[in-house]
């Protein structure tokens, strides 16, 4: 089955097992794998377009980096909470997967990550290349939904997304907002949302502390994989693909292999993957200095 066409919101008492209080995010932050750490800053200008920049949590305690997030405008990623958190890993997944089969959905991947983000902070237009339900622990978030459409996501910008030749974040007009589906997100709420829908995040002036559970299904896996080859296609070659909405799931399959095919022939550069290197580098210097 898909994934839902709206998106839904739905409880859970993650929240309620003190997995989210300054001592136990501090301690957290102490021991959490560097190198599943991810600091980042935005600034945001007149329209509403975000700006990210991107740092390194150099030699700061637990402590310290909560207090930032705190007051200033910084989001924080602890990826892979699936293998590095399993205490907070375990209650969300359980939660997680009673939600999917009240949707009828079977998920064949999970993957997590903890974020924790200041007062007021804003996260850019953009969509993920997975299913996404979105855990609430702390604070007051509103989300932005959008749908999944062609005005909204074009076919051609999505798939450079896939193909890593570009970032997940999208080109923005404010007059998207008329189509958007807000959310203001409590903790104890998890919310998803339909595959691919672009959205963008407010934090409503408070700290926030969510976590963002990423998940595949066979029918994601060959989609992903099908809007891949059709970016080779259309990107590499210069043929226009039939839009995704009209390929059934036997063209989607097909694609899906020829994507695994092309990715083996590296027919495309990985930018991002070049982005992060020159970044791992930077930081080096950084704290060299």
């Amino acid at each position: 089955m898909p994934l839902p066409l709206e998106p839904r919101v739905f409880p859970h008492q993650v929240d309620q097992l003190g997995l989210a209080t300054d001592e136990a995010l501090a301690s957290l932050l102490d021991r959490y794998p560097e190198e599943l750490f991810d600091i980042n800053s935005y600034s945001y200008d007149d329209e509403g377009q975000v700006s990210l920049e991107t740092g390194a949590r150099g030699r700061a305690d637990g402590a310290t980096i909560l207090a930032e997030i705190k007051a200033g405008r910084l989001w924080v990623n602890l990826r892979d909470v699936q293998d590095a958190h399993p205490d907070l890993w375990g209650p969300i997944h359980a939660a997680f997967q009673a939600n999917m089969r009240e949707l009828g959905i079977k998920p064949i991947k999970t993957t997590g990550q903890l974020i924790l983000s200041s007062p007021g902070t804003k996260v850019p237009y953009h969509f993920d290349a997975a299913g996404v339900m979105l855990f609430h622990l702390r604070g007051r978030k509103r989300l932005f939904v959008y749908p999944p459409d062609e005005k909204h996501l074009p076919q051609a910008e999505m798939e450079q997304v896939i193909m890593r030749t570009t970032t997940e974040e999208l080109t923005y007009r404010k007059a998207y907002d008329a189509d958007a589906q807000v959310f203001d997100l409590e903790a104890g709420q998890a919310l998803t949302w339909p595959l691919y829908a672009p959205h963008r995040v407010e934090n409503l002036e408070v700290f926030n502390v969510s976590m963002s559970l990423d998940f595949q299904t066979w029918d994601t896996r060959m989609t992903r994989g099908a809007h891949y080859a059709n970016g080779v296609l259309r990107h590499r070659w210069g043929v226009t693909p039939a839009p995704m909405g009209r390929t059934p799931m036997a063209a989607r399959a097909a694609l899906w292999a020829a994507s695994l095919a092309m990715k083996k022939a590296n027919l495309v550069e990985n930018r991002i993957k070049d982005y992060e290197r020159s970044f791992e580098l930077g930081a080096d210097k950084r704290a060299a200095a």
